[in-house]
């Protein structure tokens, strides 16, 4: 075998061009009862390899679940047991903390890593986690980070989960401060919607996920938002029926969104599903994590449309459409913390060093989504702070109207 180069290329610099192209496939399933014995989507979804019961499994479970679904670990554990040939259950699930608190600790993380050491499991095994938002960030990031990649099959037991976190590409814990500051991009190996869970969440819990449908509406769907707007009675009483197509619309474009973007895992600036996000996180964090995620969306979302009106991009009756359907929602658009230390933009707890953070989470450049209309978005670069001022001293106005 002879090796053709220059020896002379190497005085100055030589470099060899790689180009990987993965394609990742992941199915989002919608069921109802996912532990009843004859419900099989579990079963169905789950590859057990080359001989039954061969790849080993793991179950995490929102602790905070199990206060409205006290039989749920029986449950899995019959189920697992009917199905054992294909079902291998390592040990009994393990219980983490619900909310935040899952991700703000290393604790959560360890045990789970300890755990599927000491089980032995492989990048051919499976973690099926179940709860909220923030434990599938926090099982996700573990499952991303074990053996660099083990399967992970998402449960997503609240209306946030199954309309955005849950279908999506991200996992992430919170560090040094920061909301998600450690996290991967990493597809789930499927995700499954059980509908039967949302009916025992709060009616905070409930309302707090319709966020993310309103924010995917105002900057992908005009229609879809007109739906949201003439059903927000429906939802706020509970109708199952309209809060399945909400859930199913809103994954959808979440869904087309990741797979047709471009960057999927967001190696630009642009990032339009995180409008109203970058004063959401700070609120979330301002607030010691008392906001719910979407209701700190809620907020973030408010903030830019009335940023977006001051800058001539929306108009006043798109606006108040905005504001009155979320006040509809029962959301509340202000808190003292958007005003604190306003004018001290250098100040630790002011609203605008969330924009210093987002900008370093986005890879160093500042790219803000905007709106030009309901369903029509427009990103920026360049932020006018006396205007976004003006625009907090007008959310309260219209939190008091």
């Amino acid at each position: 075998m002879v090796i053709n180069f220059s020896p002379q290329a190497f005085s100055t610099k030589a470099a060899i061009s790689q180009n990987i192209t993965v394609n990742f496939n992941y199915q989002v399933h919608f069921t109802k009862d996912l532990f009843d014995l004859k419900n099989t989507t579990l079963v169905e979804v789950i590859n057990p390899g080359q001989e039954a019961g061969q790849s080993k499994i793991l179950v995490v479970v929102d602790g905070g679940l199990l206060n409205f679904q006290p039989a749920l670990l029986e449950q899995i554990e019959t189920y697992t047991s009917f199905y054992g040939e294909i079902l291998n259950l390592a040990e009994k699930p393990i219980i983490v903390p619900g909310g935040e608190a899952a991700k703000n600790h290393r604790t959560c993380l360890d045990q789970i890593h300890q755990t599927i050491d000491k089980n032995g499991l492989c990048r051919h095994s499976y973690i099926i986690a179940i709860g909220g938002g923030a434990v599938l960030d926090l099982v996700g990031y573990a499952a991303a980070t074990a053996h660099r990649g083990i399967r992970l099959i998402r449960v997503p037991t609240t209306v946030l989960g199954q309309n955005d976190s849950g279908v999506g590409v991200k996992n992430s814990v919170n560090a040094f401060g920061k909301k998600n500051f450690l996290g991967t991009f990493a597809p789930p190996y499927a995700v499954i919607n059980d509908s039967a869970f949302l009916t025992t969440l709060t009616q905070r819990d409930w309302r707090s996920g319709i966020a993310e449908a309103v924010k995917v509406a105002l900057i992908k769907d005009g229609d879809f938002f007109d739906f949201i707007h003439t059903n927000t009675t429906a939802l706020n009483h509970r109708e199952g029926e309209i809060m399945q197509q909400l859930i199913y619309r809103c994954a959808q474009l979440h869904l087309q969104h990741i797979a047709n973007s471009g960057d999927a895992f967001e190696s630009g600036s642009s990032r339009p599903l995180d409008f109203g996000h970058w004063a959401g996180h700070r609120l979330e964090c301002l607030t010691n994590y008392s906001l719910r995620h979407g209701e700190a969306v809620a907020i973030g979302m408010a903030l830019d449309s009335t940023y977006s009106y001051f800058l001539g991009k929306l108009s006043y009756w798109e606006l108040q459409k905005i504001v009155t359907t979320l006040k509809a929602l029962d959301f509340i658009l202000y808190v003292p913390e958007l005003a604190q230390y306003i004018s001290e933009v250098d100040h630790p707890r002011c609203l605008f060093r969330g924009l210093k953070e987002f900008r370093e989470h986005l890879g160093g450049e500042l790219c803000l989504t905007l709106l030009e209309g309901i369903g029509e978005s427009c990103e920026v670069d360049y932020v006018n702070l006396s205007l976004y001022q003006k625009a907090v001293w007008q959310l309260q106005k219209f939190a008091l109207s």
